[in-house]
């Protein structure tokens, strides 16, 4: 039988798990997707337990895929009714605010941009603490930052986010991310400093391209044009 990380990491997990700034980037983080949960089901004619779901899917997908991975079971929301309510009441005032006033598109891209920013740090942090290796740290937070977000689209029959062409820097960002936390948590940088670069720079690189159309290079097959 295969162990869960209790009982291979007990002090790691148990330090990260009562660390404060964790747990305000996991309440954050759940409130900010089940948000954009519910604004990814306008005009798709769900109803009020349906737009439920999508958010729930949505706050907690990436967080249940990462700890089924890493072994960290049942996954961490399932462990204490805190995170269900954050994300059914978040759910909830959102669900009654959109229908008081219809909100521009462009407010679902800026929270999906901060729920980027911030489950790509709880992933990463999880993944450094407990003492993997720095690609396997990095993919976690990467994994954690998008899959809620692939698992909504897919529900509400859209091809996600992250592999449209015209969402620019999306998983991008949140390895770039992901990675400068990891290089800085090496390099003995205090945990605040690091996880506050790493949203910084997730943010910061999602809006700015948003903003400004920013864009990795596509590959386009050159067609080879034959002469006599």
């Amino acid at each position: 039988m295969v162990q869960s990380f209790p009982q291979h990491f007990p002090e790691q997990l148990a330090a990260l798990r009562l660390s404060t700034l964790q747990l305000i980037l996991e309440h954050l983080a759940i409130a900010v997707s089940a948000a954009g949960g519910v604004l990814a089901a306008r005009g798709k004619r769900i109803d009020l337990f349906g737009v439920l779901v999508l958010a729930l899917v949505t706050a907690f997908g990436g967080g249940t895929v990462r700890d089924v991975l890493a072994g960290d079971l049942p996954p961490v929301w399932l462990r204490t009714p805190d995170y269900l309510l954050n994300g059914v009441v978040a759910t909830l005032v959102t669900f009654g605010l959109a229908r008081l006033r219809p909100l521009p598109e462009t407010v679902l891209l800026v929270a999906d941009a901060f729920a980027l920013a911030l489950f790509t740090m709880i992933g990463t942090r999880k993944g450094f603490a407990l003492n993997f290796s720095a690609p396997v740290a990095v993919l976690l937070g990467v994994i954690t930052g998008v899959a809620g977000g692939i698992l909504r689209d897919v529900l509400i029959g859209e091809v996600p986010l992250v592999f449209r062409p015209e969402i620019r820097l999306y998983a991008t960002a949140a390895l770039c991310g992901a990675a400068i936390f990891v290089a800085l948590a090496k390099a003995g940088t205090p945990a605040a400093a690091a996880t506050l670069t790493c949203v910084a720079v997730v943010l910061g690189l999602r809006l700015a391209a948003i903003r400004w159309k920013i864009s990795l290079p596509t590959f386009h097959a050159v067609t080879e044009t034959k002469t006599d």
